[in-house]
């Protein structure tokens, strides 16, 4: 693993332009709107975090997994493999990557089936998780591919700790009130972008921004003194902002059905074309 994130994968090659995840993008825009397309990432994200908690993985396990969906989906089509298969393939890798221990691939088959049977079965034909162990194998070879074994994932959890522990010392309350606010803040992070354009260390900020405002806690003198770009700190809180507007709106249970039905599916077994840009 990479000593620091400088000098990593996810730095040198997966932060991407925010024009070469909209070119890529544009494929499914043919079929969905943007806040029909921003919908489908927020809900198969709660379904990565659903079977992670289920089967009681570690946050960091459920993020890396969230993000490596992501990263697939910003260089490919909703068309070249179904998020109902490519989300639970995600945790499945992640779970090795993060050194949680391997999954047991029947397990998780029969996890996603229970949450479907218990919460989404209007939304698949046959009210059934469709996919089998082998599914999960192959896929697991296609997303190591696109990914090109670049594992390695920095989170905004380590930062945001730091952090916290250099505000304590101007306000001991920082670690029980701001801290858990901004934890789920971040948690919030992998409905958006901002992991494919932004280091951790500047989600973290952003995630402390918005708890300081939630818990009245004032860290302008605190912030005024880093020496990072306030501006994409800002850029990410729009982010976030954002998305709790469109969760404001989002009743997933009667917004999916037609949402579904217009998202673009695989219609040939599991092969990622060339893009373009001399990915496989």
């Amino acid at each position: 693993m990479a000593g620091n994130f400088w000098q990593s994968s996810h730095y040198q090659e997966w932060l991407l332009d925010k024009q070469y995840v909209d070119l890529y993008r544009a494929e499914d825009l043919k079929f969905l709107t943007e806040e029909e397309y921003q919908k489908l990432m927020v809900f198969f994200a709660n379904f990565i975090q659903a079977i992670g908690e289920k089967l009681v993985v570690r946050q960091q396990v459920i993020a890396t997994a969230t993000i490596y969906s992501k990263r697939f989906y910003a260089r490919y089509s909703l068309r070249c493999v179904d998020p109902w298969l490519l989300c639970p393939t995600a945790l499945f890798l992640a779970s090795k990557v993060e050194e949680f221990g391997v999954l047991s691939s029947k397990g998780l088959i029969a996890m996603c089936q229970s949450i479907v049977k218990s919460k989404h079965h209007h939304l698949l034909p046959d009210q059934e998780f469709p996919y089998t162990v082998t599914n999960i194998q192959e896929c697991e070879f296609l997303l190591l591919e696109v990914l090109d074994c670049s594992l390695v994932v920095y989170h905004p959890y380590r930062s945001l700790a730091l952090f916290i522990e250099d505000l304590q010392t101007q306000d001991s309350s920082f670690s029980q009130e701001v801290f858990p606010v901004a934890w789920k803040v971040i948690n919030d992070s992998l409905r958006t972008d901002a992991c494919l354009h932004y280091p951790p260390y500047l989600i973290a900020l952003a995630g402390i921004h918005i708890a300081c405002l939630v818990c009245g806690k004032d860290a302008q003198a605190w912030f005024a003194e880093l020496s990072v770009d306030l501006d994409k700190v800002l850029e990410i809180v729009r982010l976030l902002l954002n998305l709790y507007e469109l969760l404001k709106g989002f009743d997933e249970r009667n917004q999916m059905p037609a949402i579904m039905e217009k998202m673009p599916r695989p219609k040939q077994d599991l092969t990622v074309p060339d893009n373009g840009d001399g990915q496989a």
